[in-house]
C-alpha cells in the first residue's frame, strides 16, 4: 500500500520566534536536536569545542534572519516556544563579550561566535538550507551532524530517517490525504466539511481536549502578536531604518475604544463601525503588526512560515471583527483546521520554503490557506474552499523572494498585507462561483507552483542576490 505523508495541523502552525521559520526556527530546532543526539551517544559531557557551519541560503541571508543567533540559542538549551524573549539580547551579548557558551545550560565551554559560526556561501546538494554542527571531544575524537531546514520550522536529516518514522507513525490517520482531490472525495463520501475531516485525523493523534488546548495556544499567540505589533512604535532592527507602521495605523483606526488586554481589544474592535476603506486598513494593520513583531525576533505562529505569519491571523481577525461579531473559539478552530490542511497540501505537493520556491511558497501558500479557511467559515462548500485556495495561489505564482539586506522587512512585511487582501478577495470570488465547474483544480496549481519553483533562477530564492535586494542596498536606506 502506498504510504502517504500525513501532516498534522500542528506541524503547519507552530509557535516560534522570528524572523524566519526556515532561517531562525529551523536552525534553533536543529541545535536542540544535535544536543539530543550527543546525549544519546554519551558524547555531551566530553565536548570541549563546538563549531557551526551555515550553508547556502542560511549563509547568504543568515545575518539578516538571525540564523547565527538562533543556532546559538538552540545549543544553549532554550526553547523558542517558552523562552522569555526579554532574556534573548542580554544572553547573546554576554556570549559575545565573554566568549563562553553554557551548552544546554549545563556545560560551559569556550565559544567565540565571530569565529565559530561560519557563513559558507557554498550550497549543499540536498537542500539550500544546510547547517552542520561539529564538536571536539576530550578523548581526542571529533563528531559532526548535518541538518536541513526545509521550511516552516521543519528540520530533516539527509537520510530522512526521521521523516520516514513520522510517516509510519501517521499511517493510522483515518483519512490519509496527499492531494486536494482525495480530500474532496472524503468530504463527499463522509458528507463532512473539510474541517470535520481534518478534525477526525487529528483525533487519531490527540484527545479532543489536547486539540482544543493546542489550537487555543496558537490563537493566543496570533492575537498577542497582533496586539503587540499594534502597540509598539519605533524603528525595526537590522539597519534598514524601517519605521513600524502598525502602531500609527492602529492609533488612527481605534478611535476612543478603551481596553487593557488583547481580549478586550478584540471585543472593542468588534464594536466599532467599519467602512470599506477602513476594512482594507484594518486587515493591513493586522498583517503588518504580526510581521513587525516577527522582524523584531518576537513570538509568532508559522502559517506556514514566519515570513508569512501575518496573513492567516489577519484574515481570521477580519472574520471575527468584520464578518461575524459573535465568532467564538469554535469558529477559530474551524478556520485553523482548514488553513492547516490547505498548507499541508502545498508542502506535500510542492514546497513551503522560499529557498526552494521563492515567496510564492510562503506568501502564496499563506494566502491560499487563509482564503480556503475563510470560505468555509462563510458557508462555502468544500469545492468552493478548494477553489478559493486555488485562486489565491494562482495570483501569487512566480513571486520571488528578494529581501533587502537579507532582512524580513522589505518587501516581506507588506506582502503579508497583500496576501491577506487577496485571500479575502479569492474567498468572495469562489463563493459567487459554481465551483463544481472549476477550470483549474487546486492540485494543478500546486503542480504548477512546483514547476515554477524549479524553473526560478536561484538568485530569486531567498539569497538576496537578485531583484530588490540588489537594486536597493542598505546604504540606500
Amino acid at each position: 500500500m502506498k504510504k502517504i505523508e500525513c501532516i498534522s495541523v500542528f506541524d503547519m502552525l507552530k509557535i516560534g520566534v522570528g524572523p524566519s521559520s526556515s532561517h531562525t526556527l529551523g536552525p534553533w530546532r536543529a541545535g536542540q536536536r544535535w544536543i539530543a543526539e550527543l546525549k544519546k551517544k554519551d558524547y555531551f559531557k566530553l565536548i570541549t569545542e563546538v563549531k557551526v557551519d551555515l550553508y547556502g541560503s542560511l549563509s547568504l541571508t543568515g545575518k539578516g534572519h538571525a540564523t547565527d543567533i538562533a543556532s546559538i540559542l538552540g545549543l544553549s538549551g532554550y526553547d523558542p516556544v517558552t523562552m522569555d524573549l526579554a532574556e534573548l539580547d542580554p544572553l547573546i551579548n554576554s556570549i559575545k563579550e565573554e566568549k563562553k557558551l553554557l551548552l544546554n545550560r549545563e556545560l560551559e565551554i569556550n565559544f567565540d561566535p565571530s569565529t565559530q559560526v561560519i557563513f559558507n556561501k557554498k550550497f549543499l546538494e540536498f537542500h539550500p538550507n544546510g547547517i552542520k554542527f561539529s564538536a571536539k571531544l576530550s578523548n581526542g575524537k571529533k563528531t559532526s551532524s548535518s541538518f536541513y531546514s526545509i521550511g516552516g520550522g521543519f528540520v530533516v536529516k539527509k537520510e530522512r530517517k526521521n521523516a520516514k518514522k513520522k510517516i509510519e507513525n501517521f499511517e493510522h490517520f483515518p483519512f490519509p490525504i496527499e492531494k486536494a482531490t482525495e480530500l474532496l472525495a472524503y468530504c463527499k463520501s463522509e458528507e463532512k466539511k473539510i474541517s470535520e475531516i481534518v478534525l477526525e485525523n487529528e483525533k487519531s493523534l490527540r484527545t479532543k481536549e489536547q486539540i482544543d488546548n493546542s489550537l487555543k495556544d496558537i490563537w493566543r499567540v496570533m492575537l498577542e502578536s497582533m496586539y503587540t505589533g499594534c502597540h509598539t512604535e519605533g524603528v525595526l532592527p537590522g539597519g534598514l531604518n524601517v519605521q513600524r507602521r502598525a502602531f500609527d495605523m492602529h492609533q488612527r483606526l481605534i478611535g476612543e475604544v478603551k481596553y487593557s488586554n488583547p481580549q478586550e481589544w478584540l471585543e472593542g474592535i468588534r464594536d466599532t463601525e467599519v467602512k470599506f476603506r477602513q476594512i482594507l486598513k484594518w486587515v493591513s494593520c493586522y498583517a503588518l503588526s504580526v510581521n513587525e513583531v516577527n522582524a523584531s525576533l518576537g513570538r509568532v505562529v508559522t502559517a506556514p512560515t514566519n515570513g508569512s505569519a501575518g496573513t492567516v491571523p489577519a484574515v481570521l481577525m477580519y472574520y471575527m471583527t468584520i464578518e461575524n461579531h459573535q465568532a467564538s473559539f469554535e469558529h477559530v478552530k474551524q478556520f485553523l483546521l482548514v488553513a492547516g490542511e490547505i498548507g499541508s497540501l502545498f508542502k506535500k505537493g510542492a514546497t513551503i520554503s522560499a529557498a526552494m520556491g521563492g515567496c510564492q511558497a510562503e506568501i502564496g501558500v499563506s494566502s491560499a490557506m487563509a482564503a480556503g479557511a475563510l470560505t468555509e467559515l462563510l458557508g462555502g462548500t468544500p469545492e468552493q474552499v478548494l477553489m478559493a485556495s486555488e485562486i489565491a495561489m494562482e495570483h501569487h505564482l512566480g513571486l520571488t523572494c528578494d529581501p533587502i539586506g537579507g532582512l524580513v522587512q522589505i518587501p516581506c512585511i507588506e506582502r503579508n498585507a497583500m496576501g491577506a487582501i487577496k485571500a479575502i478577495n479569492a474567498a468572495e470570488i469562489a463563493l459567487e462561483t459554481d465551483a463544481t465547474k472549476a477550470k483549474v483544480p487546486l492540485d494543478k496549481v500546486i503542480e504548477t507552483m512546483w514547476d515554477t519553483a524549479k524553473d526560478m533562477n536561484a538568485k530569486y530564492k531567498e539569497t538576496s542576490e537578485g531583484g530588490l535586494a540588489v537594486k536597493v542596498s542598505l546604504s540606500d536606506c
